[in-house]
């Protein structure tokens, strides 16, 4: 009885519209009190689940992403992808693919990537007569690839979900794969979709202006392999390498590109602040809640009904991509991570999935979330730059969302690609 209650009245309060944060906190004191369970006992989780020290590493890569947006970085990662890729069919299509996904290299917020190159390349799409339609779905789809890079705060919140069972070294190695090949994918889709409707081609600029473009970007684009070689060689941890990007951003904001003025870096700030605010709250709360889910043993009531269905792990796998994907529409990021990680996790791990896979898995699933409504964020956003309907969009989205299915089936069948760069690297 009281996990149905903990089930149905989450269920209830987001259809009513409540909050997802408070949904999970308002159900889960609502099953407390049903227990008779000492309120204090959730406060005691929502306090742990908030106080791990790597968790630092969270308020830091939010505020570097929001200074790399604010300090020019973005012109410049929007100039190289324009060089190297402009003069193809859909070049600004292309472009807007390449640019994404390199600022969401460095922001590692698919939010942060849509608010950022979308205001630039959007607007500039539409001038240059792209539909809005088809520079909303680019834009929107390129950015998800945001969510698996090393700079990407919520690969730090799966290594709390996952209980201490992966390394975030692993993690990051093993989203650059997975990375690339959504990347392919928006590439192949923009391409298709750009020759069908008969979007014309740039003219190649040369070399020389691809290079000095490159090396005008190149600083910004510094950060990912400043994380990924200092956590590897034991320069630093995950905390500290956060810390580093920070630092890193101020100083070629402030000082190499000179665009951080003080207003631009207090709205940095208080954006951050509200953003880790929103994401410790959601954290805190989950853990009360993912406590209620151990009690009742949701995990093993999931793998009991899932082996019902069948015994084929590619069955298995199939069911947590779609349960795992239809519960990203309606959940942050955050929350899907924290609540579905304890659930889904050993049942993947009993039919062969590791655990940096899985990871993989998640955070592809969640990012499909963003761009899919009722919750939908990066596709709001993109929609508001475009000034299209969210309608609109969805009639034409088919080529770029299919494209991004099929890269999270590649992930999910062929571990190899999650990870080969972890077993290479670190074993």
């Amino acid at each position: 009885m009281a996990l149905t209650i903990l089930c149905v009245s989450f269920t209830l309060l987001l259809l009513l519209g409540v909050p997802v944060a408070f949904s999970i906190g308002l159900s889960s004191l609502a099953t407390l009190l049903y227990e008779g369970l000492p309120l204090a006992v959730g406060f005691q989780q929502m306090i742990s689940g908030m106080n791990p020290f790597s968790f630092l590493a969270i308020p830091f890569f939010i505020f570097a992403g929001e200074i790399m947006m604010y300090g020019g970085i973005a012109d410049r990662i929007v100039a190289f992808a324009k060089a190297l890729a402009g003069h193809v069919r859909g070049g600004l299509g292309m472009s807007n693919v390449l640019a994404c996904t390199l600022f969401g290299g460095v922001s590692g917020s698919p939010v942060a990537d849509v608010s950022a190159m979308g205001a630039v390349l959007i607007p500039q799409m539409k001038k240059e007569g792209y539909h809005a339609d088809y520079a909303v779905n680019v834009t929107t789809h390129a950015s998800l690839v945001g969510a698996l890079m090393p700079t990407s705060h919520n690969l730090i919140i799966f290594t709390l979900a996952a209980s201490g069972k992966v390394s975030i070294a692993a993690l990051i190695l093993a989203g650059l794969v997975p990375a690339a090949i959504l990347t392919v994918c928006n590439l192949v889709a923009a391409y298709a979709v750009a020759v069908k409707r008969g979007y014309p081609a740039g003219t190649f600029p040369g070399w020389a202006i691809v290079g000095q473009s490159f090396l005008q970007s190149l600083p910004g684009l510094a950060i990912v392999a400043i994380i990924v070689v200092g956590i590897l060689s034991g320069a630093f941890t995950a905390t500290e390498s956060a810390s580093v990007a920070v630092l890193w951003a101020l100083f070629l904001s402030a000082v190499v590109y000179r665009r951080l003025t003080r207003e631009q870096f207090l709205k940095a700030a208080a954006k951050a602040v509200k953003t880790t605010g929103t994401v410790l709250l959601l954290i805190g709360i989950s853990s009360m809640f993912g406590y209620l889910i151990g009690l009742y043993g949701v995990a093993e009531l999931t793998g009991k009904m899932l082996s019902g269905l069948s015994s084929e792990p590619w069955v298995i796998f199939l069911w947590v991509n779609i349960i795992l994907f239809v519960l990203g529409t309606f959940l942050d990021m955050a929350a899907t991570i924290l609540i579905c990680t304890p659930i889904f996790l050993p049942i993947c791990q009993q039919y062969g999935m590791s655990t940096e896979q899985f990871g993989i898995v998640m955070l592809i699933n969640c990012a499909l979330g963003l761009n899919t409504p009722p919750v939908g964020t990066t596709q709001f956003v993109g929609c508001t730059i475009g000034e299209i309907s969210v309608g609109e969009v969805m009639k034409t989205i088919w080529p770029f969302y299919g494209a991004l299915v099929a890269a999270l089936m590649l992930v999910t069948y062929v571990p190899g690609f999650a990870m080969w760069l972890p077993n290479l690297l670190l074993k």
